[in-house]
């Protein structure tokens, strides 16, 4: 299958989220070493949150006729719903449990499925290709920026 890699990327994002934390204090996780910056808890929280919102998109764009895909403000949630206070056991399960179930579901699609479209009310036309690039991404983005706060911490890179 010609999507079988990325597929295999996606499933692989929370352990790869789980081991750039695994080593952190919780103190260490809840700090905020860059200006304007949230803490690792709340970007693993964000990750949490968006990863039904892209399943919920690639579900609909997979069985619906141009579904409307509406955006969401990061900061709105960060704001809204307790990041401050979550469990990073659940997020991980949850992003986990989120990732086999697209992946199984899009490991028996034929490939052409990857090409559906929804309407994003931001960007306009998307596929569901583009969606699972995106949701693929997303954790090694912001892995990169764990790498930066545990830079500021004095904790990065790991010492042998």
């Amino acid at each position: 299958m010609k999507y079988a890699h990325l597929l295999e990327e996606y499933a692989a994002g929370p352990d790869q989220l789980a081991e750039m934390i695994s080593e952190m204090t919780s103190e260490q996780i809840d700090a905020r070493p860059v200006p304007g910056k949230w803490s690792t808890r709340e970007v693993v929280c964000h990750l949490a949150d968006f990863e039904p919102i892209y399943a919920d998109r690639i579900k609909r764009v997979l069985v619906e006729d141009k579904p409307l895909l509406m955006g969401g403000d990061p900061d709105t949630f960060a704001e809204g719903l307790g990041y401050d206070v979550r469990n990073l056991d659940n997020e991980l399960t949850l992003m986990r449990a989120v990732r086999q179930q697209i992946r199984e579901i899009l490991s028996n699609v034929p490939e052409e499925a990857f090409q559906r479209v929804g309407q994003h009310s931001r960007d306009g036309e998307i596929s569901i290709e583009v969606l699972l690039k995106r949701i693929t991404g997303h954790i090694p983005h912001h892995v990169a920026l764990i790498e930066e706060k545990k830079r500021a911490l004095g904790i990065y890179p790991p010492q042998p």
